[in-house]
């Protein structure tokens, strides 16, 4: 539970019954919540993400229906939730229980366990999301040049390096901790780049053609960076903000190699999409090493783990078992 005093959040465990919950048609006893950047915000009281305290935060949970007064789902349905704000403007996963719409829940894909889908997450969905737009835009794995994975060791670039190399796609990462570079081959990417080949302003309005694609969680100076030095008609899938949120240059990579940059809104993403999203993720994924790049916390360690992942010091996954 999340508390404001004077401007400043607080965060504390407490114990509430069904009735202090908000209303909504489906009550889910929560498995597993995840951790994610925008949870990190929330729970360091940053951006104005939540207006209303106290609050109970956690943008995502997978769980088992306990009861609902929508047909669309009947107690035992195994169920996960992301985005519509939940976590932000209504209570979310960091608890036992939850009481949502019907219609911000889909049902848990064949394949998958809740723990595993809440090591996907917000995170792992928009870069499914990501690679979904980008292949709907014309990618392939014929094409000429590596697609680019910037913030590739944080839960969302770590989905995305996966996704993409068991599509078959060469992909490069890039990380700012070097160290991390076996971890990133691990996952499949073909070669490391560091942040700061990629993380300036483009020196001119044009870059040697580089990258056939791109998944950006960094925005800022690296997203200009990354779609100057596109190949020709490349595209990326711009789905993060970590860097900053200003974007500055030219139009010359539009006009003169036909660029694009594809935005990945994954919290109103309708739910045909968010459906297949899933399936997808089901079938790809190699469950093995979504496992072995996932850790796995309590509620009482957020507060801790929620600064770390505003520094980018988290890698890969972080689950969250809200009944320890």
């Amino acid at each position: 539970m999340l508390d404001e005093t004077g401007g400043k959040v607080t965060a504390s465990i407490r114990r509430l019954t069904e009735a202090d919950l908000p209303e909504g048609e489906v009550l889910v006893k929560v498995e597993y919540s995840t951790l994610n950047y925008k949870d990190g915000m929330i729970l360091g009281g940053l951006g104005r993400l939540v207006r209303k305290y106290p609050h109970v935060p956690g943008v995502d949970f997978a769980g088992t229906v306990e009861a609902s007064s929508s047909a669309e789902f009947k107690p035992g349905d195994k169920v996960i939730l992301t985005g519509w704000r939940v976590g932000e403007t209504h209570w979310g996963g960091y608890g036992a229980k939850a009481r949502v719409k019907a219609e911000w829940l889909v049902p848990l894909p064949a394949g998958l366990s809740t723990r595993q889908a809440m090591a996907v997450g917000t995170a792992g969905f928009t870069a499914m999301l990501a690679v979904m737009a980008l292949e709907d835009h014309g990618l392939r794995t014929t094409d000429e040049g590596e697609v680019l994975v910037t913030g590739a060791a944080g839960g969302l670039g770590s989905v995305a390096v996966l996704l993409l190399s068991r599509l078959g796609y060469r992909v490069a990462a890039s990380t700012g901790r070097e160290s991390l570079g076996d971890y990133l081959r691990s996952l499949g990417a073909t070669s490391i780049v560091d942040r700061a080949e990629v993380g300036a302003p483009p020196p001119k309005p044009l870059l040697s053609e580089r990258w056939a694609a791109a998944v950006d969680s960094v925005g800022g100076a690296t997203l200009a960076n990354t779609v100057a030095s596109l190949r020709m008609r490349g595209a990326v899938a711009s789905c993060g903000n970590a860097g900053g949120v200003e974007f500055n240059m030219t139009v010359l990579p539009f006009l003169l190699r036909g660029a694009s940059i594809l935005g990945i809104d994954s919290v109103m993403c309708p739910k045909p999409r968010r459906i297949l999203a899933w399936k997808r993720l089901a079938e790809l994924l190699p469950l093995d090493r979504l496992d072995a790049l996932t850790t796995e916390i309590r509620l009482a360690e957020l507060p801790e783990m929620g600064a770390r992942i505003l520094k980018g010091d988290v890698k890969g996954r972080v689950v969250v078992d809200p009944n320890r």
